[in-house]
Order: C-alpha cells, then structure tokens, then sequence
C-alpha cells in the first residue's frame, strides 16, 4: 500500500517425525530443521519485522539436560540475527568436538536447538513497544515437563478485558494485561488442570517416574484447547508446544486469519502462507492443507497428528486483506485474485477516462500493486478485441483505419518508482513533506502534456495522506489533464480488531468522506444520535448486538464517497483534475469467493466482538480519544 499499515505476524512449526539421527544421517547436517525453519521465516518476512522468535523442544532427554530453547530478536534483520546465533552456538559447541558432529545423541545431550519440535514468530507489532518482552513465543514454565506451554500467534483478541477477568476469578496474577500473555496464561491453566485431572487418575496404579510419561500419554490436548478457547473473541492462529513435545495449532472459528499445513512420513509443518511451505519443502500445491476455522491441527509425542474441533466453527469469514495485499502473490490462487481485482475494475476506469483510451497512460504504485495491474491490463486488452471486432463487424474499413484499430494498444509506463535508498528521517514538519515526496522518483517525458489522462493503480487506500501530500504532487509534475487513483480493495470505512493496524476512525479517509458529505448535506446530526446510541449499548452491555456506526453511510452511495474522496485528497493547487475510484464489495466477493471477511469495507463484523469494538472506537472519535477500542 502507499498508505503503509501495519498488519498480522507470521507462524511456523516443524515438527520432526523420525529420530534426529535420520535427518543427520539422510541431509548430512545437525541443522536440518534450523535450516527449513529459517526458510519457512524468511519467506513469510513480509508478515512481520518488528521482531522474531523461535523455541525448540527436545523429546525425551535426560534429566539434567535442557530441552527447551529459545531465541528472540528485535534486530534490524530480526530473523537473520536469530539464526546467526544459532549457527554460533554450533560452531562454538563443536570447536574440539568435530568427531561428534553428527552423533545425535552427543549433539542433543550438549548442544541447543537439536529437537524434534520447532516453532518461529515473525512480528508485526499493532500495539505495544517494539521490545524483546513483546516478541513471540511466549514461555511459561514449569519443573513438570508436561505443564512447560510455548506459545505463539497471529491474533488480537476483542474481549481480553474478561478474558483477564476470569483469570483472576480463577486466582491466577497475570504479570501483563495484553491478549498475547491473557491467552497462554489461559491455556496454561487449563494444561494445569488437565495435568492434575490425569494424576488424579492414575496416581494409585503407577508410581513416579513412570507417572509422568503416563500423564504425557494421556494428556488430551482438544479438551484443553476447548477449556481454554471457548470464550475466545477474536481471529487468530495460535501455535503451541508443550514441554514433553506434543504441539497444536488452533484456529479461530470464523477462519480470520490464516494457517496452512503438510505433512508426510518425515515432517508435520505449519505456516501462514502457502508459498513458504512450497518454498521450504519444495511439495505441490494441492498437499498443501487449510487447518478448518474451529479445528486444531494437534501433533502428539510420538508425532502422529490429527485435525480436530475444539469450537464450534461459524460461518467462514477469512480476511481477503490477505488477498489483496498482505499474503505473498507467489501463490496461484492468490496471484490469480488479484488479477482478477485489477480486471473487475475496467468498466469504472473506462467511464472516468471517458473511454479515451489513446489519450491515457496506465500504471502502478506501489509495486505490491503489480498483479492486479497486470489484470487491468488485462481486462484492456479484452474490452480493446471486443471493439475490434465489433469496428470489423459493423462495416467496410479502408486499410489506414484498419491498421489502426488492430495495432492499438494500452500505453503502459512504469511512471513511479520508490528510491528505497532515501529514508525520511527529518522531524521538522515543514521541510518532511517535502522529503515525503521525494521517496519516489517520477519518469518524465511520457505524458502528453494538458492531454493524457494518467490511472494509476494502487492496492487499498487507507489514510490518503500519502496521496496527498506525495504522489498527487509527484504525478501533477507531469502535466496530466486529469489523474485517476485507482484502489483494488473497496473503501475503507470501519476498524479492525483482529490484527491489523487500522482500529482508530480519524485514520480513514472512507470516514472522513461520510463527515463531510453529512456536514455538506446538513444532517451533522446524525453523529449526536449514533453516538448516543453507541454509548447506551456500551452501558448496558448491549454493544455486541449492533454496529450502530453503520447508520453515519447508509444515506450515501459508494460514488459519492468515492467523489467526495477525491477533493479531500487533491491539493488546492493541483493543476490536473482529480478522481478516484474503488474496487466495490459485490467485485471483491467475485475476485476472492473464498475469503468473504469484509468488515473493514462493510463493518459487518463476524464475532460479536467486533461489533463492541466499532461502537467504542466511534465513540472514542466523538470524545477525542486516541487510543484503540480493544
């Protein structure tokens, strides 16, 4: 986006289904699920670079030994930093020891990160400093080696203030108030109680040591998991190790935010993203698994692995953010629904150019909006061959016309580039406009001056402020008569809550259209009774029923927020005319009809959750809070 935002995190999980001794034996390294999980991160890098994290557990060493290993970074190449640390503590291990480098059982006995059981998180922080303290995965501890839990996720939670609540009624002290430590804090309760339900009964029957590989073997994983995730709101992926090494991952019920799977008789693995298991694994496609909204995807001891419901699904409301923009275009389906976005938008762009297309010039920004510009191209080319032959077919054309209608085509330049070398680290206001707008790099000569209308394409237009304050001004420079910022997701209108960074309504440029055309039509108003409305479901306790703030658009068309859009962006002396179009959300179903969740464009939220969460950040926009609902 040109309006960057942050947005979700990244998960892995590998887990090892042969004796370490096989892998070093078979790829003639210690490091094999080092070296696959440091693909599995790089290739999801895009998810998160606030920070990252890794834990590996060992299954079955002696006692005495340490079987639990983690690394966290919040370096300026995160994952690199972690994995360098890796590789040092082999080196630094084996220095003097060469002859035991591929001796499995030295090598676990001695060296770190040498299990059977590995888990990355790659971080995208939506709240909270960028510090190590705040960097996945999260441990909690325990001399039982079966109540030891490593956690990690993509997620937020819309309800953390009663999730915390119950912790406390159940008389735990959470250290911190946030939804990352609330939800290992509740399912280590719940591994608590599930540990001591199984001692309970077996303890007359076995004795120690033995007990405790017998509470291993008994441990039910789904009950936990339903114990602890019922009361869940919120979207997330959760990925999970307990100490003794069974793993889990579990995904929300409405299937928000993404988690994906293979497995075959060597390995079990987990990410966010098609395309990094591809990568990692070299596999097809089609082995390439959705983990089911509502089901968790629970590796045992021995590693044997099975899908299982801990929640009742809902209907399936997967964020298509990850379509347009988030998730990398390296997988086909996506890279294909994106095109389609780019091609659904024809008929739009045609009616603002007033179909001239030998006066137009079509291109992209950022370069994260290059496939759905090819599928515009695309859909160019389509409606150019229908012309063609209906010019063929309505009559006789002399040769110079005919010449011309077939040779035509879309004039496509590369008008804007990013100089990633230039960073803009200058706080005084006034002169960081100015250095805003020279981020990008323009390639001048191309336009017809006063003559060419110039589309650019763009992924979703969140806050318009780099529009208006860079790329409007950079592309004025070229002497356009008219300029059309093209969006390939709908309009922005309402706040997320499920892990992206977009929860405030003062940031959308959607919003800020509707309260100007409300003040233009004199129904200002109508924000005193929503706000009434909000608050009084907010007291008493009614808030999850409704999203009241839909009201402040129902009296305006997609166009004319579209239009209004436009003069809030346009710079009062921009020479060029000015215009804006949106994908609509009827085309974004048609583009994407597997990922229907659409609540940042329609607000209609898929947990009750949501709905509490738009009514307070309305409010909190009415009494000039600036702080998230959630």
């Amino acid at each position: 986006m040109s309006d960057a935002i942050k947005h979700e995190c990244g998960i892995a999980l590998i887990r090892l289904r042969k004796p370490y001794q096989y892998y070093i034996d078979k790829y003639g390294t210690a490091l094999y699920g080092a070296n696959k999980l440091y693909l599995l991160m790089e290739k999801q890098v895009n998810r998160g670079q606030d920070g990252a994290g890794i834990a590996n557990i060992k299954i079955d060493v002696p006692p005495g030994r340490r079987y639990i290993s983690r690394y966290r970074s919040v370096d300026q190449r995160p994952v690199t930093d972690i994995f360098e640390k890796v590789n040092k503590k082999f080196r630094k291990a084996l220095k003097g020891n060469k002859d035991k480098a591929k001796d499995a059982q030295w090598l676990q006995e001695n060296i770190a990160f040498t299990g059977e059981v590995w888990m990355g998180h790659l971080r995208y922080g939506t709240h909270g400093a960028n510090e190590i303290e705040n960097c996945h995965p999260m441990l909690r501890q325990s001399n039982w080696r079966s109540r030891n839990l490593v956690v990690a996720g993509n997620f937020n939670m819309t309800n953390v203030d009663d999730l915390f609540g119950k912790l406390v009624s159940l008389g735990q002290h959470p250290k911190d108030k946030v939804d990352t430590v609330t939800v290992m804090e509740k399912i280590g309760h719940f591994l608590d109680e599930e540990n001591q339900r199984v001692f309970e009964r077996f303890k007359g029957i076995y004795e120690n040591p033995d007990l405790s590989d017998i509470i291993e073997d008994n441990l039910d994983l789904q009950r936990v998991l339903h114990r602890s995730c019922r009361d869940f709101d919120g979207g997330y992926a959760m990925v999970g190790m307990t100490g003794y090494g069974a793993a889990f991952v579990a995904r929300d019920p409405a299937g928000i935010r993404p988690a994906y799977y293979y497995a075959d008789d060597e390995v079990v693995v987990v990410a966010s993203e098609k395309p990094a298991i591809k990568t990692a694994f070299n596999v097809d496609y089609s082995a390439i698994q959705e983990v089911k909204p509502g089901h968790a995807l629970i590796v045992d001891k021995y590693g044997e692995y099975a899908e299982q419901e801990f929640v009742t699904p809902i209907e399936k409301k997967s964020c298509s953010f990850e379509r347009i923009y988030f998730s990398r275009a390296t997988d086909p389906d996506i890279y294909n629904e994106r095109k389609q976005l780019g091609k659904l938008l024809i008929p739009q762009i045609l009616k603002e150019i007033d179909y001239d297309l030998e006066n137009t010039v079509f291109s992209y920004i950022p370069n994260t909006a290059e496939t759905a510009f090819f599928g515009m191209v695309e859909g160019l080319e389509e409606y150019l061959y229908k012309q063609r032959k209906k010019a063929i077919m309505e009559g006789i054309l002399f040769e110079e016309e005919l010449d011309r209608v077939l040779s035509f085509r879309p004039r496509i330049e590369k008008l804007v580039a990013k100089d990633v070398k230039l960073r803009t680290f200058i706080a005084d206001d006034s002169q960081r406009d100015d250095m805003v707008s020279h981020v990008y790099d323009t390639t001048f000569e191309v336009i017809k001056k006063g003559k060419d209308n110039v589309v650019v394409v763009d992924d979703s237009i969140v806050r318009g402020t780099t529009l208006e304050k860079s790329i409007l001004r950079m592309l004025d420079r070229l002497g356009p008569k008219k300029i059309i910022i093209v969006s390939s997701a709908p309009q922005i209108r309402f706040p997320d809550c499920y892990g992206i960074d977009m929860s405030k309504f003062r940031e959308f440029i959607g919003f800020r259209a509707a309260l100007e055309l409300l003040k233009d039509r004199g129904m200002e108003d109508l924000l005193d009774e929503v706000y009434a409305q909000c608050v009084a479901a907010i007291e008493s306790g009614n808030a999850s029923q409704q999203n009241y703030v839909k009201a402040l658009f129902d009296p305006f068309t997609h166009d004319e927020l579209s239009k209004k859009v436009s003069q809030i962006v346009t710079p009062t002396d921009l020479k060029a005319e000015v215009a804006v179009v949106y994908q609509t959300v009827e085309n974004l179903h048609r583009a994407c009809p597997n990922h229907s969740g659409d609540w940042y464009f329609t607000g209609n939220y898929p947990t009750p959750g949501g709905n509490v969460v738009v009514n307070k950040a309305f409010v909190n926009f009415m009494e000039g809070k600036l702080v998230r609902a959630y």
